[in-house]
């Protein structure tokens, strides 16, 4: 059951629902108690006054010997109230008169009686008292106890205690009736609200439940599927787009795959009909001349070179976008590279009598992989020397552009067609035309460029189609100066 994402959602809210209910039940039984007991000392206090005024003022009228007792009664008969109790003490603490000998002005539930002025909590109440000193306090007796203000009272020149209660049942069962409504509102409230909160939430995440179910159903056949999008500006709406946009990468991820396995494939199978064929027709003639054999022998060994190099650019590919070809970094000078991979490769254009000039400048700091660098100005230099005319010219330059180094080969060929510019770097990737490889060439495999783009990335560099047009094409590569 935990399991369920909108079962989850139920319990927290429930949860925390719950102690935010407890929470405010106690704040407000707490505050509501303390403003009753608040309430209670206050009025016992003014009780206090009102029969103190009105004992002066009986006691003034009466003549009798037992004045104070008699004015003290009259003042109890006027002020007292159901669950109030007066009590008057003599200068020795003993109980002279008390509300609890008049009759009752009505039925309680109290059974009050003179026991309550035996309790200890009394006594101690009434000994505060006697030092002229006012205290209230919490009594024994009667069903939850009384709250008693004790007070001096001055006749003449004695000295007599007053003493007023209460009753705290009536606010017991108050505060009673408080808790236990809480205790029935609480879990009625928490009910209705987990039932709520599983029906939205269920409700909330019906979209994803139909996003789950639907892309359950997708795979390689049906990878052009999208999500249904029912919003797109709410955060299920934002879900299935990003859902969505996955699907695209996957899809153009997976169509990459499909051509990439697919070029592999068709330039794998051609060398090694080649070879096989070669072989073939060489074991089906037993009497050859040894021209013969040497020249299929040739033939042999430069399909087997054209089918190593696919295979070492298709590893180098394959490690690089694993992220398994670790660079080998240490301190080179760019311009010192450049020159020896533009001597390296001046044999390369003596057959077709290309012009190769350079515009390097010196001191070229960088640090890089070497080997990794000179297979990317090899890849470039052996590009442009393979579709560069007879007689036509190739010039490298190198040097500071801003905050980077900028290596560039301009060659003098027919140029590439503007619509194949975006793909010229995909992998196995060859202009039609302009830029095939003829038919008395090996020629590379369509994985130079690529290799070449991924090795200045390595670098945090790039490598752009600058130019090409009717006069040649130009490549750049730049590197940012600062150091890796």
């Amino acid at each position: 059951m935990l399991d369920s994402v909108r079962v989850r959602l139920t319990l927290w809210y429930t949860g925390v629902l719950a102690l935010v209910l407890i929470l405010v039940a106690i704040v407000t039984y707490l505050f509501y108690a303390r403003d009753i007991y608040q309430r209670i000392d206050s009025g016992l206090v003014e009780l206090s006054s009102a029969f103190t005024t009105t004992f002066h003022a009986e006691l003034a009228d009466q003549t009798n010997p037992d004045a104070v007792k008699s004015a003290a009664r009259e003042a109890m008969i006027e002020h007292r109230f159901r669950d109030t109790v007066f009590v008057l003490l003599d200068p020795d603490g003993r109980v002279l008169v008390s509300s609890l000998e008049l009759p009752a002005l009505s039925v309680t539930k109290e059974k009050l009686n003179d026991e309550l002025f035996k309790s200890d909590s009394f006594r101690w109440l009434v000994s505060i008292s006697r030092s002229a000193v006012s205290v209230m306090k919490t009594v024994r007796g009667g069903k939850n106890g009384l709250r008693a203000y004790a007070s001096p009272l001055n006749v003449g020149y004695h000295d007599y205690s007053l003493v007023v209660m209460q009753s705290l049942h009536p606010q017991k069962e108050l505060l009673y009736d408080v808790r236990n409504t809480f205790l029935w509102i609480i879990p009625l409230a928490l009910l209705l609200a987990s039932v709520g909160g599983y029906f939205l939430a269920r409700k909330s995440l019906a979209p994803v439940v139909a996003m789950a179910t639907q892309a359950r159903g997708m795979g390689a056949q049906n990878l052009r599927d999208r999500l249904a999008v029912p919003n797109r500006r709410d955060e299920m709406g934002q879900l299935a787009l990003s859902f969505n946009q996955l699907l695209d990468r996957l899809e153009e991820a997976f169509e990459r795959q499909r051509r990439f396995i697919s070029d592999a494939s068709h330039e794998l199978r051609t060398p090694v009909a080649i070879l096989r064929g070669e072989s073939e027709v060489t074991l089906s003639r037993p009497e050859r001349s040894s021209e013969e054999y040497r020249e299929s022998l040739a033939i042999l060994r430069d399909e087997s070179q054209r089918l190593t190099h696919i295979i070492e650019d298709l590893f180098t590919l394959t490690r690089a976008d694993a992220g398994q070809y670790p660079l080998s970094l240490r301190e080179i000078y760019l311009d010192e590279l450049a020159g020896e991979m533009l001597h390296q490769t001046r044999s390369l254009v003596v057959p077709k009598r290309i012009v190769l000039t350079s515009n390097i400048e010196p001191d070229l700091p960088f640090r890089g992989d070497e080997a990794l660098l000179r297979r990317l100005l090899l890849n470039l230099l052996e590009n442009a020397i393979k579709y560069t005319p007879e007689g036509g010219s190739i010039q490298l330059r190198c040097g500071r552009e801003g905050n980077q180094y900028a290596v560039s080969i301009t060659d003098s060929g027919a140029g590439i067609p503007p619509e194949l510019h975006a793909s010229i770097f995909e992998r196995f990737f060859r202009v039609d035309k302009a830029r095939s490889r003829a038919d008395n060439e090996t020629g590379g495999a369509g994985l130079g460029l690529s290799i070449a783009r991924w090795i200045a990335e390595a670098h945090h560099g790039q490598l752009n189609l600058t130019r090409s047009d009717a006069a040649g094409s130009t490549f750049t590569a730049t590197f940012p100066i600062q150091s890796l």
